[in-house]
């Protein structure tokens, strides 16, 4: 009897014929690896997380591997939670996998709801998906408490484990330290009996906060000191967002990851590198709690690659809910944060992010990456995407002061350009419609009175080109008192529109942009750069507040072509010369245009 496909899988063949073209790395080799000797082959699946009988009354597991994304819901996700996003659900597509999204919620004073909805909906944005046959609900660390629980019990009963009710400063001093072997806790010798009692009672209430702990019994002298006798239960009252106050008692996270992965038959349980000291647990659990008859057969496997280090980027949750806190930034979507609410308020796209996570591959051994690799994908992505549009971001009014005699008082010309130079094959460019008339918005920069050496846009006997429209000549410019140019002058060409048989009757070596006063609509632009001047921010014990960069957000007010008033939110455009810019998701109106800076045309940063 065949067994179903889940809906995000599909046959390793078929993957790998349509992934011929991607780098290999470590990870893809260990997968193919199993794969082909059929590591994993004999594992069932019952539809739903459980221990070895559960599985064993199941079917073969349809999914050739299954990952997962762990987050802890105590935050909102960053860039580096989207490179394991875009790993783990991306191997699980290769593959013919499945990849779960599990919220590893074991810690209930630092997590809440809101975070749990914002990770779900950052996974769905970047174009992921965790459902299978049977469940599309994403699971969570707290609905196996009981099995946690259990496993604890039995750990104690087979001598595994004991109740240590020394303060945290004895067990700190006890523990050793690279050099020095640990010593054992004088209540490690406790029976079974004794051990399971006291866990009973931690379980029930009858201990204070912090009185004593549930430790693993492994071997105090061993060279890793996350095997001498690890923690794996603590006293903590606290209200837990999903089980209430069933529990006093939570498991360490070191103790409940195994176990989520292998309830949910875990194949490559992958995470960054400041956990491979943990693996020896990880296999010495998995093994214990096999040899019980708890879990099924084979285990998961740890497996760690170097976390993303980007250059100008802090990724500490705790120091970026300092920049909120202390309102360094607006809130955790300010489109300066390297939170994926942030980058998506900034304009970046999924494709974006995912062409980042596999340009920058995966390795075992730490490196920087240039902030520049990111913004690069994303003007990779929206070069081919982004409707063309022409903004002033520093306005100066020209005046174009024979145009009532050659076009006629008050003629409005309309004219047009295409919103996309390069349109996919076989399709025709949206076209974009605006007019000229006498008055026109211009960049301040783009008049000299007196030119600099090379300078070839508007000086006095100067001719240019407005895109898409007249040829004109510069004439001089008006002031105020203090000096202040208001008005730039000049004059228009007759019968050198754009697209007209005498466009090029008139040579001229530079086009401008420009927005008609007609027709112009002013908007809210936001100048975004990167959030702190040094590259390193928080490397070496630094204090990152003191390299943030004070002029990293700008706000002007810009006039924009009409066809850039339709705008809605999170709709993105090339604004001519300018950079890729998109309408704010949470500010832009009709009756209020607001854009953000997403990235300039090329990099330009310390240039």
């Amino acid at each position: 009897m065949s067994t179903p496909t889940p809906a995000n899988t599909q046959p390793v063949a078929t993957a790998a014929a349509q992934d011929a073209a991607k780098p290999s790395n470590f990870l893809r080799q260990i997968i193919e690896k199993d794969l082909e000797q059929g590591t994993y082959a004999t594992r069932r699946w019952a539809g739903s997380p459980g221990d070895a009988a559960h599985h064993a009354a199941g079917q073969p597991d349809p999914a050739k591997i299954r990952t997962r994304f762990p987050p802890e819901p105590n935050g909102y996700l960053h860039v580096g939670h989207a490179k394991s996003i875009c790993l783990n659900f991306g191997l699980a597509r290769d593959y013919g996998g499945v990849c779960h999204l599990r919220f590893d919620d074991t810690n209930p004073e630092k997590e809440d709801q809101e975070y749990v909805n914002s990770i779900i909906d950052a996974v769905k944005w970047l174009g992921f998906d965790w459902a299978q046959p049977g469940n599309n609900q994403p699971y969570q660390a707290s609905d196996y408490f009981d099995f946690m629980y259990r496993a604890a019990e039995y750990l104690i009963e087979a001598g595994h484990a004991y109740v240590d009710e020394q303060t945290a400063e004895q067990m700190r001093v006890n523990r050793g330290d690279f050099g020095k072997p640990g010593v054992d806790s004088p209540y490690r010798s406790r029976t079974p009996a004794e051990n399971l009692a006291r866990f009973r009672e931690m379980r029930d209430g009858r201990h204070e906060d912090g009185s004593m702990v549930l430790r693993a019994k492994i071997d105090m002298a061993s060279p890793n000191i996350n095997m001498r006798d690890p923690a794996i239960y603590r006293i903590r009252r606290a209200t837990h967002h999903n089980t209430g106050d069933k529990w006093c008692i939570y498991p360490m996270y070191t103790f409940a990851h195994p176990i989520e992965d292998a309830l949910e038959q875990i194949t490559h349980s992958i995470c960054t590198l400041e956990f491979e000291d943990q693996r020896p647990f990880y296999d010495w659990l998995m093994e214990r709690l096999i040899e019980g008859g708890l879990l099924a057969a084979p285990a998961p496997r740890q497996y760690e690659f170097a976390r993303l280090n980007l250059t100008y980027v802090i990724t500490s949750k705790r120091k970026l809910a300092q920049l909120v806190y202390d309102h360094k930034v607006s809130g955790w979507d300010d489109p300066r944060m390297p939170t994926i609410v942030g980058l998506r308020r900034r304009g970046y796209t999924p494709a974006a992010l995912q062409m980042f996570a596999e340009r920058i591959g995966v390795t075992k051994s730490d490196s920087w990456i240039d902030y520049g690799t990111l913004e690069g994908c994303l003007r990779e992505d929206l070069e081919a995407k982004a409707h063309r549009g022409m903004a002033v971001i520093n306005p100066v009014k020209l005046v174009l002061t024979n145009w009532d005699e050659v076009m006629g008082a008050g003629h409005l010309e309309p004219c047009s350009l295409p919103a996309l130079p390069h349109p996919p094959e076989g399709t025709e460019s949206p076209v974009r419609h605006f007019t000229i008339g006498k008055e026109v918005w211009i960049e301040r920069e783009d008049f000299e009175e007196v030119p600099p050496k090379g300078y070839k846009r508007l000086f006095p006997g100067n001719k240019v080109r407005l895109k898409g429209g007249y040829v004109i000549e510069c004439t001089g410019c008006a002031k105020d008192a203090s000096g202040q140019i208001t008005e730039v002058l000049a004059t228009v060409v007759g019968g050198t529109k754009s697209g007209t048989p005498g466009a090029d009757s008139v040579k001229v070596k530079a086009a401008i942009t420009w927005v008609g006063v007609a027709d112009g609509v002013q908007a809210e632009v936001r100048m975004y750069d990167r959030l702190f001047l040094d590259a390193q921010p928080d490397a070496g014990g630094k204090d990152f507040i003191e390299s943030l960069n004070p002029n990293s957000l700008k706000v002007v007010t810009a006039i924009v072509e009409p066809s850039l008033a339709n705008a809605k939110p999170d709709d993105k455009f090339q604004f001519e010369r300018h950079g890729y810019f998109v309408a704010d998701r949470v500010d832009h109106r009709a009756e209020k245009p607001v854009f953000n800076l997403a990235v300039g045309l090329k990099d330009s940063w310390g240039k």
